[in-house]
This record gives structure tokens, C-alpha cells and sequence, in this order.
């Protein structure tokens, strides 16, 4: 099975997520500027919520895909809102990329919010995640 792990991140948060699931699947963890060069049976996408959307460098990721994606696996960190699966399923929608249902998300630090977060029991959660969508 393919696996690729690619995220964006502006404070650190989800990067600390793919760095995870790296050492976990033993998949490098690559940031969104670096496209997919192959075809991958899952990539697994971070990202947060930045005024309500997804980034736009997460979504010019997306609208650039030019190789065969058989699912995409959401991860990602937030400060107010749930997940970012909605705006992430939006732009595989767009691009007729499935959605995996299953996906990880945990709070993340922001100003004075979430201080430490992600921590090491999500750290511990995101791997065991991880486990359960490869196995």
C-alpha cells in the first residue's frame, strides 16, 4: 500500500500531528508545497481552519493534484471550530477524490487557547489512528 502524509501549518500544531503519523507509518510527513509525484492508495491531509476556510495553499494542493489519489485520509488541528473535514471534503469533491470518513482532529494551541495542545496523549491518539486506517 501507498501512503503519502503531506500538511500545512502555520503555528506548528499539525505539524506535529504528520510528524506522528511519520513515525508511526514510516512515511516521510512533507508540507503541501511539495506536490505528489506518484500515485497513492491514501494521503493523508493536514490542516486547520483559518477564518472559517480551509488555507489556501491547502486548497492550490488540492486543485493541483495530477496523479491518482484512492482516498484522502483529513488530520488536523483546531482552535474553535470541530475539524477542517468539511472544507477539506469540499475540495476532494471537486476534484472526485473519495473522502475517507474516518479522520483525526484534537485541539490545537491558539493565543491563550490550548495551551500544549497537541499533547503527547494526542500524539499517542493520532498514531493509534494512523494503525487503524492502514490495518
Amino acid at each position: 500500500m501507498k501512503i503519502a502524509i503531506r500538511y500545512y501549518s502555520k503555528g506548528g500544531n499539525t505539524q506535529k500531528l504528520a510528524n506522528a503519523l511519520s513515525s508511526e507509518l514510516g512515511v516521510p510527513a512533507l508540507t503541501v508545497d511539495q506536490g505528489l509525484k506518484e500515485d497513492v492508495d491514501i494521503l493523508f491531509l493536514g490542516s486547520a481552519v483559518y477564518a472559517f476556510d480551509a488555507d489556501p495553499q491547502v486548497k492550490e494542493f488540492v486543485k493541483n493534484l495530477d496523479v491518482k489519489v484512492g482516498k484522502i485520509v483529513n488530520f488536523s488541528t483546531t482552535a474553535m471550530v470541530k475539524s477542517t473535514y468539511e472544507q477539506v471534503k469540499k475540495l476532494a469533491d471537486q476534484k472526485n477524490i473519495p473522502m475517507s470518513e474516518q479522520e483525526f482532529y484534537c485541539k490545537g494551541a491558539f493565543g491563550i487557547f490550548h495551551k500544549g495542545k497537541p499533547n503527547d496523549e494526542d500524539l499517542k491518539r493520532v498514531k493509534a489512528f494512523a494503525r487503524s486506517v492502514v490495518k
